[in-house]
């Protein structure tokens, strides 16, 4: 069990650097999208390929960010029955959701979706848009992101069965961290202090 543990600490410390790293594709998104918007309502200028490209930024940030959503527990949970039960209970349910629910649909959706990216890539695959981009790329983010999605559940499994037998803390146990938010707050105001903003 404690090679699994180092596993899942490895797999953790992956998903947390592809979550990090997905912050700077929100920014890219949000200054892509502002471009476009100027573009479009003062020059009057507008493109399939950057409608195209941010839906693509959408896409990277969606399937690469859902094994760090899972790993910070901040995946949508409906505890009307686990709520009511102890927390070795709350932990089996998760372990049988991983099994039964997870692993098979992300699984699924990473074998199926992956010859259709095959083909894609093949066919050098084009936007039917005036203009679009290709979509390989596109195509290779839904194996990806669920390849990824399916480390972090082996990695939830492992920690769970790790706490069920007394090796780990509590995995669902929530951090008590300050968001981004707070710590971007604090950070201003600690400028501000120093006369720095």
């Amino acid at each position: 069990m404690d090679n699994l543990l180092k596993l899942s600490r490895l797999i953790d410390a992956l998903t947390e650097r592809i979550g990090k790293a997905s912050i700077w594709v929100v920014l890219v998104v949000v200054l892509f999208s502002s471009a476009n918007a100027i573009l479009r309502y003062t020059f009057n200028y507008s493109s399939n390929a950057f409608l195209e490209a941010q839906w693509y930024l959408f896409g990277i940030i969606f399937l690469a960010c859902s094994g760090y959503t899972l790993m910070r527990n901040e995946h949508v949970r409906i505890d009307l029955v686990a709520s009511r039960l102890s927390k070795r209970g709350q932990i089996w349910i998760d372990i049988l959701g991983i099994i039964f629910f997870l692993m098979p649909m992300a699984i699924a959706i990473m074998v199926l979706s992956w010859p259709v990216f095959v083909h894609a890539f093949a066919g050098n695959e084009m936007s039917n848009s005036p203009g679009g981009l290709i979509v390989w790329p596109a195509r290779l983010m839904i194996p990806l992101g669920f390849a990824l999605l399916i480390l972090q559940a082996i990695s939830e499994l492992i920690k769970r069965i790790g706490f069920l037998k007394g090796l780990c803390p509590d995995p669902t146990q929530k951090a008590e961290a300050k968001s981004a938010e707070e710590e971007l707050v604090e950070l201003i105001k600690a400028r501000k202090e120093k006369g720095e903003v």
